[in-house]
């Protein structure tokens, strides 16, 4: 059943998987650690998200726009086949990110609000697999973020925070069966904790050089395939994200809004993908995925006003000698939301939003 593995590529197409909770973005995959012999791959993924809401009456019910930025990532792997049993990977990726740029123009309270993160992660891999099949993974990961913001509502607020890096930890554990193309293999991976300088300013109180202290969150991915008959394997994963300890409170900010946050989350997110891929022929292979993600209630951040996901991917890999290319696309349903000011009442109505999302990834093993 080894070819029906090809199949299985479809769940780690770039932007495909990239509308989830809080700012997640790349899913943090370790799936290059698990290519047979030698292997590169690199991939580029799009995601184009519509998401807009409305007022409460008391704030004038004005429209706010589309409010979510389109963006793109890119994301590589070396994989290293150094004994039957020694593996060794580096990945890149974008793990966490968010784009917010509300309209001027349309008497929305927040209109004219821009934000930006972003993220770069350098994780490296060693792999140890037994002769029983268990393997055992970790290594370090290296990740820079960057951060700016505008919230024209808060005295003309502005902050820009300088990129900076720090390091965190990945340590997983799986079990293969490759005559079934079976795999269960669960990662988790650490927090990773910055201290941003950070240049505030607002008409209120002026200029500040302060230090935002942020970490990005730990997060636990089950991922699991096996196959079903020679042509066809079942996959999905579960991902868990510890978004409540995720919080991005500038000095200057805190002040103005009496403790108020930039951005922070009340619950944590789980997120389910299930597939079904199928070979059609030596060089052709398709697959279908569905992906969920819970609501989790309360308010949501104005600078992300969402909660849950529902959604389909559909794509094809074609294969070539020891060349694999693969295109995805997805059509996700983001969950409804209120935003809040103050913490108690809300501020607007986010419903019926939706986002396009498209990759594709070229891999080769030597």
């Amino acid at each position: 059943m080894k070819k029906i593995i090809i199949a299985g590529g479809i769940v780690a197409v770039g932007a495909t998987s990239a509308i989830g909770g809080g700012i997640d973005r790349s899913g943090q995959s370790v799936s290059p650690l698990f290519e047979k012999g030698n292997y590169v791959e690199l991939s580029y993924g799009y995601a184009s998200p519509n998401v807009s809401g409305v007022a409460i009456p008391g704030l004038g019910g004005f429209p706010s726009g589309d409010m979510a930025g389109n963006y793109g990532m890119t994301s590589f792997a070396f994989k290293k086949s150094f004994t039957k049993n020694i593996d060794a990977a580096l990945i890149y990726d974008q793990p966490f990110g968010a784009s917010v740029n509300y309209p001027t123009g349309t008497g929305y309270f927040a209109g004219g609000s821009t934000a930006k993160l972003s993220t770069n992660a350098l994780t490296g891999l060693l792999k140890y697999r037994t002769d029983s099949n268990i393997s055992v993974y970790g290594g370090v990961r290296w990740q820079t973020m960057g951060e700016t913001a505008a919230v024209p509502f808060v005295s003309n607020y502005t902050a820009s925070g300088s990129r900076v890096g720090a390091f965190g930890y990945v340590a997983g554990v799986a079990y293969e069966k490759p005559e079934i193309a079976l795999r269960i293999a669960l990662t988790y991976s650490s927090r990773i904790s910055y201290d941003i300088p950070t240049y505030e300013n607002s008409t209120a109180l002026g200029v500040m050089n302060t230090t935002t202290k942020v970490k990005t969150p730990q997060s636990i991915n089950l991922d699991f395939q096996t196959g079903v008959n020679p042509t066809t394997l079942v996959f999905g994963s579960i991902r868990w994200v510890d978004w409540k300890h995720f919080d991005i409170t500038p000095t200057e900010y805190k002040l103005l809004t009496s403790g108020g946050s930039l951005v922070s989350y009340d619950n944590n997110t789980i997120t389910y993908s299930v597939g079904v891929g199928h070979k059609f022929t030596d060089h052709w292979s398709g697959a279908v995925v569905l992906g969920y993600e819970p609501k989790v209630g309360g308010f949501a951040s104005n600078l992300g006003p969402t909660d849950g996901r529902e959604s389909i991917g559909l794509g094809a890999t074609y294969t070539q000698g020891n060349m694999k290319i693969t295109g995805g696309v997805s059509y996700v349903r983001i969950g409804s939301a209120q935003t809040t000011l103050n913490g108690t009442t809300a501020a607007s109505n986010f419903n019926s939003n939706h986002a396009i999302a498209f990759g594709v990834k070229v891999g080769y093993t030597f």
